[in-house]
């Protein structure tokens, strides 16, 4: 269950910390000026943050602010590019093959998803590398991919478009009726009822963003595992996960779930440049992909084409990471991005964010004009607060709440709801004042 506000306050900074927190305005400072990063104490790390102070900040699902170290690692880059464009690009991309930083940027992505540097593709975003999955996996017309009526927009249309491009189908099922009622069991037992012997691809969303339920991808993998024991290599399961809502929060080796592909962005939870993502899939996964953008991140295929040949070996994660160039000052600030996250731990970001959306899920749940649609289970939770207001439209909420310093955000579903998503910038004044605010418009 979601902590009651004692306990959280309890469990939580103290509330000395959390006055800091309050009076604390990031904009007066320069970045050599700001307090020191303090992973016990909340309004040092809300203090790395260029965040407007007036507002309280509860649409963290969205578009990332960056922490100091991120800033500067953009700044520093941006500099030598600048001063130096062929040279340094050169160095650190193409000719000097140990000081490419697009490598740190997979190892680094690495050592956070628990896996290895060469299963990690780098991309713009979720839905760039969800659409380099799908288009590239060879379906055949007698094939499907299954997926859920709860994905959102991105996912279900590269879904589309690649069973559009091969001839082969796409079907959803639905995972609950009632979100708020959902269980881990029930989720699992109605996908893997939904499979089908042309089924190939399984495509799911591991926090859903139209409801805030959580999906239990290991579950979900185990489940495959029994399925795929009946079926010749060719026509397994494979499970892609849209993760980018859990990747930042939960405290997960995406790596270890079960998944053969995990798309996510690094620029939400995870807390870096804008257009910047990652794919992280099995090696032997990778193999099944054709490469949709010619890749500059790997010798052979263009190698290949030097030498008016075919690439030979299997293709790798690098070679399915889009070429062309980049603003490779965010894309190398990655990096840092996840230093950030491991100076102050994921357990502890964690559980920073789950006590934060709890306290708005137990605070809402107890006023008789707003239903909740998000489950108050701890481990059916992340970052997103689902909710609607009795005779108000979201977007109604939405410019209520905005009015009072409060920013949040209507959902874009065809059924749409009103959502707070709390993070590690918010204190709890934020918390509280949010839901003052929603219990005044009963």
């Amino acid at each position: 269950m979601a902590p009651t506000r004692r306990q959280f306050v309890q469990d939580s900074s103290t509330l000395a910390a959390a006055g800091m927190m309050l009076s604390f305005n990031p904009l007066a400072y320069a970045s050599n000026q700001r307090p020191e990063l303090d992973p016990a104490d909340w309004s040092t790390v809300r203090a790395q943050f260029n965040l407007d102070p007036n507002l309280a900040h509860l649409a963290n699902f969205y578009l990332a602010s960056y922490p100091t170290p991120v800033r500067d690692a953009v700044e520093r880059y941006r500099k030598a590019l600048d001063e130096n464009p062929y040279s340094f690009l050169d160095d650190h991309m193409f000719s000097q093959n140990d000081n490419m930083l697009w490598r740190k940027v997979a190892a680094a992505a690495a050592r956070y998803a628990g896996g290895e540097a060469d299963e990690i593709a780098l991309t713009s975003s979720t839905t760039m590398g969800l659409a380099l999955i799908y288009n590239g996996l060879r379906l055949r017309p007698d094939q499907e991919v299954l997926t859920t009526t709860h994905e959102f927009y991105p996912h279900h249309e590269a879904i589309r478009l690649a069973a559009k491009k091969w001839g082969s189908s796409m079907r959803t099922v639905s995972l609950y009726e009632s979100s708020v009622d959902v269980s881990a069991d029930a989720m699992v037992a109605r996908l893997v009822a939904a499979i089908r012997p042309q089924t190939r691809v399984l495509g799911v969303t591991w926090v859903h963003s139209g409801t805030g339920v959580v999906l239990p991808i290991r579950a979900v993998s185990a489940a495959l595992e029994e399925v795929n024991r009946k079926r010749d290599d060719n026509d397994k399961v494979l499970l892609v996960v849209d993760g980018v809502h859990g990747f930042g929060i939960l405290d997960e080796d995406i790596a270890r779930q079960g998944s053969d592909f995990f798309s996510s962005g690094t620029h939400k939870w995870i807390l870096g440049p804008r257009g910047t993502g990652i794919v992280w899939g099995r090696k032997a996964s990778w193999a099944l992909i054709e490469p949709t953008i010619p890749s500059l991140m790997v010798r052979e295929p263009s190698a290949a084409w030097r030498e008016e040949r075919q690439p030979e070996g299997p293709v790798q994660a690098a070679w399915v990471s889009p070429g062309g160039f980049f603003a490779y000052e965010h894309q190398w600030a990655v990096v840092e991005a996840f230093q950030f996250h491991e100076s102050i731990g994921r357990t502890r970001i964690a559980n920073r964010i789950l006590d934060l959306n709890g306290w708005l899920i137990e605070g809402l749940s107890k006023m008789k004009h707003v239903n909740v649609w998000t489950p108050a289970q701890r481990e059916l939770y992340a970052g997103f607060v689902c909710f609607e207001v009795d005779q108000l439209k979201p977007t109604e909420v939405a410019e209520r709440l905005r009015s009072q310093g409060i920013i949040a955000s209507p959902s874009p579903y065809g059924k749409p709801c009103m959502r707070f998503s709390a993070g590690i910038v918010n204190s709890e004044a934020d918390i509280e004042h949010a839901l003052a605010a929603i219990k005044a418009m009963g």
